[in-house]
């Protein structure tokens, strides 16, 4: 009898941007002098934090294997039933957080090389523009069975699952803005990268503990 193959959270899609940001990364290392460091954030004239080029050049590879790896696993922990609930959400997720990294890598290779396109700023008014209109969706989205934020754990009541979308909406909105701010008076890569991090590994934690709040209300 043939067993029948779990789908992976992980696709050939989410493999590609991966892919991308480690050709990105080569191209970065065989232009980039061995000595450069890029400026993350200016005062006055000058850079008061930088990144060595080798430190800088690895961490969204390893950002992107972390994910990956992630995914995987919880595509394998999860049953049928509820991957068949959450597949439609996680992928663009993954999509979403895999793209972040990459259009930062590809920032850094326009600063290491000299151009004057500014990729982080750019990515940061992307995130934005998605972040705000994921913020709008969540806050209007009414309860189905297949609609709206997914968790391990139930939240039974539409009063409680109503509270929980409209206070991730919310939240969702407020870091669009912060992101757009940022970008707007040029905080600086390492300033707009944390400010991408904390978004979108904060978020997420907001919405689970809000809902294991309010679960049973």
């Amino acid at each position: 009898m043939q067993q029948k193959i779990m789908p992976s959270l992980v696709t050939r899609f989410h493999l590609l941007i991966f892919a991308v940001t480690l050709s990105i990364t080569a191209v970065g290392i065989l232009r980039i002098p061995e000595g450069f460091a890029f400026p993350a954030h200016w005062q006055g004239s000058g850079a008061d934090w930088v990144w060595p080029r080798d430190i800088g050049l690895s961490v969204a590879p390893a950002i992107g294997a972390v994910l990956i790896l992630g995914f995987f696993i919880l595509g394998r922990l999860l049953t049928a039933n509820h991957m068949a609930k959450v597949q439609h959400i996680l992928d663009p997720a993954l999509s979403l957080l895999l793209a972040v990294p990459a259009a930062c890598q590809l920032g850094l290779l326009f600063i290491g090389i000299g151009s004057d396109l500014d990729l982080f700023r750019g990515t940061a008014i992307a995130l934005a523009a998605t972040l705000a209109l994921l913020g709008i969706v969540l806050f209007h989205a009414e309860r189905h069975s297949y609609a709206g934020l997914r968790m391990p754990w139930p939240v039974r009541s539409d009063r409680a699952w109503l509270l929980v979308h409209r206070l991730s909406g919310v939240a969702c909105g407020l870091a669009a803005g912060v992101i757009a701010v940022l970008a707007w008076f040029d905080a600086g890569p390492g300033i707009l990268a944390v400010a991408f991090a904390l978004s979108l590994i904060g978020l997420p934690l907001f919405a689970g503990l809000v809902s294991l709040a309010v679960r049973r209300a």
